[in-house]
């Protein structure tokens, strides 16, 4: 059983903890209640508090959301101390300007064995699985029909690389607000995509990379990434990385209980401050 985050009496770094939002709509009270708890411990550890544009969804990613995305959270009481505004020792802080640093990663693991060729569609995926996929998690279980591909076999046909998980290990990890968490490789998840098919690479390695250059000591995000957290330990391992302390918060959900999208357009933080909401009574019952 692969265990992380297991306390180390000698390695105290200082806090250094990161807001890392996508320019693929406006952000919403989620979004702001989760950065908000990012840097309420930032500040409750004395440590810092980066930002980064995670820009690599192309085919969702404009512009107008990235200056939308700044003066928004600067309007919420966010403050942070790196950032594609104001530069700092591990820039580029905008993905889309750090392919070179992916591209070296995906290397690394392709060397190690780590990762195989994957043709398959998602529509693919989904007619080859009888299972469904977990409810709190988005991407079906690989069922493996790739894995013993090689790369001079796929000829000119369009591929991704998928890391292999090492089936029925047991990935554990203490968060520091939802408790123990385990999950098995295999079973409540499978095989996953670290670089996509049109060339960029996937959430899972981006995410690693990055947080693991620029120092990241605690990821604050939301609790429907827990099972993402279990495959990037995995990557961490691959990568001989160290993994960060992860605290995941619960999600806000509307009045049907279903947790807020960017399609929340009533409760995005753009519409708050149009309607003349005040930013610290948002903030009040948090």
């Amino acid at each position: 059983m692969l265990i992380v985050n297991a306390p180390s009496p000698n390695a105290r770094p200082k806090y250094r903890g990161r807001l890392a939002p996508s320019p693929t709509g406006f952000l919403h009270l989620g979004h702001a209640r989760t950065f908000w708890t990012a840097q309420a411990r930032a500040r409750l550890h004395g440590g810092e508090l980066i930002l980064r544009n995670d820009d690599l969804d192309s085919t969702r990613y404009k512009m107008e959301f990235v200056e939308a995305m700044r003066e928004d959270m600067r309007w919420f009481g966010l403050e942070w101390s790196e950032g594609p505004d104001l530069s700092g020792p591990f820039a580029p802080y905008n993905q889309s300007e750090r392919m070179d640093i992916y591209r070296a990663a995906l290397e690394t693991l392709r060397a190690g064995g780590f990762i195989y060729p994957c043709t398959c569609s998602r529509r693919d995926i989904q007619s080859a699985i009888t299972a469904p996929h977990p409810e709190n998690d988005e991407e079906p279980i690989y069922p493996g029909t790739c894995r013993k591909n090689l790369k001079a076999e796929i000829g000119n046909r369009k591929f991704s690389w998928r890391f292999r998980v090492p089936d029925g290990e047991v990935i554990s990890f203490r968060d520091k607000h939802l408790g123990e968490q385990k999950f098995v490789a295999g079973m409540d998840f499978g095989d996953f995509v670290v670089w996509r098919g049109d060339d960029v690479p996937a959430y899972q390695l981006s995410c690693v990379v990055d947080d693991a250059l620029m120092q990241i000591t605690e990821v604050v995000r939301g609790e429907d990434l827990l099972i993402s957290t279990a495959r990037q330990i995995l990557l961490y391992r691959a990568l001989e990385k160290t993994p960060p302390k992860f605290f995941h918060c619960e999600l806000m959900r509307d009045e049907h209980g279903e947790r807020l999208a960017k399609r929340h357009e009533a409760l995005s933080l753009r519409t708050l401050r149009a309607r003349g909401e005040s930013a610290a009574e948002l903030r009040a019952g948090w």
